[in-house]
Parts: structure tokens; C-alpha cells; sequence
């Protein structure tokens, strides 16, 4: 799930003991093929590619995974990489708002399997436009909290890049930029010395609305059955929790 909520954070921490973490690293992998085929193999010349292989080393991906790659992607390897984005649109139960983004080398099996995870969680699909008007495309990057780190250390790095939001989710900072702004604001942030965990042209939802720890419980059932899809790269959605659900669920 990408996103900018607090309950993205309790997620992750479940996602790094999940044993679905082989599904993540073919995603990761999916993504640094996709960005070597569109700007090459040169990282001096590829921010996309440099953002793709940076969050796929955060995540433990293998540096000879990421190398092939790299490579395959790239054509040094004779192998072909061709795939089509595709992007879903939906409700999770209580009319939650769900983009669904699939990088897919078969547009009909993603048709399926998408729908086939929405009608057994409880989620609707909908028709193009009906839900996307909802959110805008934005440069995310994603800081992590460190000892003396401040939102304002942040903001003084970026401001002059380009962005236009610094909100403080708890354990991560989130930037928000124009997509055009994306690099210069995360070369403003490494000219700071300043770490980032992620930096992705997302899509955000223009409000959000939060939701209580049986609604969210719901949404996170069908957004995991989703992601079981190889083809489902990324999951947008609009819902956040309250800090009674927030809670509630960090115990569990």
C-alpha cells in the first residue's frame, strides 16, 4: 500500500516478519526492470532508477537481484521486459476509495484477479474517473525519524526545491511535491545530509476520511488480498484511522 497515513506505518512493521516478502522483492525487481527499460542502465542519467533501486536495497532485496535487473531491464541481457500499467478503480467496504495500479504483463489475468479480490473482500469495483477525481499525482518522499531530526530541518532542506507539504505521520516525515519536483527536492534533501526511505510519484486523495479499527480491519483484509496479486503494484486509498482505531490495531 502507498500511502501517507498513520496506519501505513503499524502495517509495515506486520509486512517485515510477512512471508508474502518474496511477492515484494518480484514487485521491487518489477519496478527497477520498468525504470532501466524507459531511461537505461546509467544511474548518473536515471533518478527513477536510482529511487527504484534504493527502496528495493531498503527492503533486502539481494544486490545481484537488483544487478540483473538492472540489466535485463535495461536489454544488456537479450531478455525482452514489456509490461502495461493499468489502473483500477474501486470502493472497499464503508465506501472507502481505492486506486489499484497494476504493472502487468497480462492485462487479462489482472482484470481477474483484481476483481476476483474485490468481490470476495467486500469491495466494489467502479467505473473510470468515478473515483480518481478524488486524488492528485504527487511526488512523495518518505523520511524516517532520527534522533534531532525535525520537521522544520526538513522543510528548511526542501522548501526551495519545490515543495509544497511537510507533515509529520508519527515514526516518518512525508514531503509532498509536484511530480516534476520529485528529484530536485530529494537532491535537496541528500545535499542535507538528510536520509530518505522512499521518494515515488504517488497518488494522493484529496481528503481523507478516517475510519474506525473494524472498518480499517475490513480495508486491510481486501487491500492484502490485492497485493497477493503479482500484477497489483501499487494501492492508493483515502481512509485514515482514528487514534482510538490507530491504537487498537498497534496492539493486536
Amino acid at each position: 500500500m502507498s500511502g501517507h497515513s498513520k496506519w501505513a506505518t503499524t502495517k509495515h512493521k506486520k509486512a517485515i516478519i510477512d512471508s508474502r516478502r518474496a511477492k515484494s522483492f518480484a514487485k521491487l525487481i518489477k519496478n527497477i526492470e520498468v525504470a532501466a527499460k524507459m531511461g537505461g542502465a546509467d544511474l548518473a542519467g536515471n533518478p527513477t532508477l536510482v529511487d527504484a533501486i534504493q527502496k528495493a536495497k531498503k527492503t533486502s532485496v539481494p544486490n545481484d537481484n537488483i544487478d540483473r535487473a538492472v540489466k535485463r531491464g535495461a536489454g544488456l541481457t537479450g531478455e525482452s521486459v514489456e509490461y502495461t500499467t493499468i489502473m483500477y478503480e474501486g470502493y472497499a467496504p464503508n465506501g472507502v476509495a481505492l486506486l489499484i495500479e497494476c504493472l502487468t504483463d497480462n492485462k487479462n489475468r489482472a482484470a481477474a484477479e483484481v476483481r476476483t479480490a474485490m468481490t470476495r473482500n467486500g469491495g466494489t469495483m467502479a467505473d473510470p474517473g468515478s473515483v480518481a477525481y478524488n486524488f492528485a499525482r504527487k511526488g512523495l518522499i518518505v523520511v524516517g525519524h532520527s534522533d534531532g531530526l525535525t520537521e522544520d530541518d526538513i522543510l528548511g532542506a526542501v522548501l526551495d526545491a519545490g515543495a509544497e507539504e511537510v507533515t509529520d505521520e508519527g515514526e516518518t516525515f512525508e514531503i509532498l511535491t509536484e511530480p516534476t519536483d520529485l528529484v530536485p527536492a530529494r537532491t535537496a534533501l541528500q545535499a542535507a545530509g538528510i536520509d530518505y526511505d522512499s521518494a515515488d510519484v504517488a497518488f494522493v486523495p484529496s481528503l481523507k476520511i478516517e475510519v474506525d479499527a473494524e472498518t480499517a480491519r475490513k480495508v486491510l483484509r481486501l487491500i492484502e488480498a490485492l497485493e497477493d496479486s503479482d500484477d497489483v503494484q501499487n494501492i492508493y486509498s483515502n481512509f485514515d484511522l482514528t487514534p482510538e482505531a490507530q491504537a487498537e490495531l498497534e496492539a493486536e
